[in-house]
């Protein structure tokens, strides 16, 4: 499979390179239903800069975008854009919402929303009670959460801005079969599902077939895991499932309603593939994963067949200062130079 690739300078995005990407047919994500949205992580020391980022999104036809602070340039730059934004809270700055978070919502959200299209609050990222790395923070997710929403509620934008938290499927157990799945700490994430049940917000929820495969590639065949299975691999029940993701995103539509959200939908806010620095971790697999996935999204799971899966690719660029294992900086949909790595056709 050839891949197309196009030199940008650092320059910002103009019109002749809008028109030369209509030209050359590589608006690599021009969709219709707006279910694709890139997650845009700004830990690199040669990234472009956060107005040159929103432009290339926008001459890529990327309709929604993750971050994961309230960067103030970057939503500055997304004022008038049209692309709809998942705006993080991180785990770091959880602490200072326990008791009020009216300043944090009047400097961040509203001097920007509506021209910033801010549509989910993330607060907190992968927050796990078994992980020693995570889990003094267990305690300050859902209080957090309930005081932006109150926040929110003061400018009269809780029902136009949606607060939730950005889990993980380490957080779940029994996931062999989806449909057995459940939340390993019920007391950490029944309340918080009740919360998004109550305030009709979504659950979003880190997908990642790639670290299912290596930490069990005997077991989780490479093939299921970027949807090129001949068949089905696991059956559950009346549910055959050929890939991975499909398993992974049902098994915590399941869990979620055991927690009590039986109505909460789940909105995938990171899946990815890395080009290097790991096992399985390769150009050819993970242009396989991207085109995969991309092209699967719209046709919802075994369980939610035709219900469009709104998804966040994990992420825009490489980024050089990610921490962790070396894969974890090579998860760019593009070089730091805005360099295609895969051409995604729709």
């Amino acid at each position: 499979m050839s891949t197309i690739r196009y030199s940008l300078s650092a320059a910002p995005v103009n019109c002749f390179f809008i028109f030369l990407l209509f030209l050359s047919g590589t608006l690599i994500f021009d969709r219709g239903e707006g279910a694709i949205g890139v997650c845009n992580g700004r830990l690199g020391s040669n990234l472009p800069s956060e107005q040159q980022v929103v432009e290339f999104y926008r001459a890529n036809g990327i309709q929604r975008m993750r971050i994961y602070e309230p960067n103030q340039a970057t939503l500055r730059a997304l004022q008038g854009s049209g692309i709809e934004l998942m705006l993080g809270v991180p785990n770091v700055d959880l602490q200072s919402l326990q008791s009020d978070a009216t300043d944090w919502v009047r400097t961040n959200v509203v001097p920007h929303f509506p021209n910033t299209r801010i549509r989910y609050i993330a607060v907190g990222n992968e927050v796990d009670p078994e992980n020693p790395e995570t889990s003094r923070f267990v305690p300050l997710v859902l209080p957090a959460m309930r005081n932006i929403y109150d926040a929110l509620s003061v400018f009269n934008l809780q029902d136009r801005i949606k607060i939730s938290t950005a889990t993980f499927s380490a957080l779940l157990m029994n996931t062999s079969s989806p449909s057995s799945s459940s939340f390993r700490n019920m007391s950490f994430m029944e309340p918080i599902v009740r919360f998004l049940e109550q305030t009709d917000a979504p659950l979003l929820a880190n997908i990642y077939p790639y670290f299912a495969h290596i930490g069990d590639t005997r077991n989780v065949p490479l093939p299921y895991a970027l949807f090129t299975a001949p068949g089905i691999v696991v059956q559950d029940g009346v549910y055959g499932y050929r890939n991975l993701f499909d398993a992974m995103l049902d098994s915590m539509y399941y869990a979620t309603e055991r927690a009590g959200g039986p109505n909460v939908e789940i909105v995938v806010s990171e899946s990815g593939w890395p080009s290097d620095g790991g096992v399985a971790a390769n150009m050819a697999n993970a242009d396989a994963y991207y085109r995969n996935l991309v092209n699967h999204v719209g046709n919802g799971t075994p369980r939610r067949p035709g219900n469009e899966i709104e998804t966040y690719l994990f992420a825009m660029f490489d980024e050089n200062q990610k921490p962790g294992a070396q894969s974890e900086q090579h998860f760019g949909l593009f070089h730091p130079n805005m360099q295609i790595k895969y051409q995604v056709d729709f």
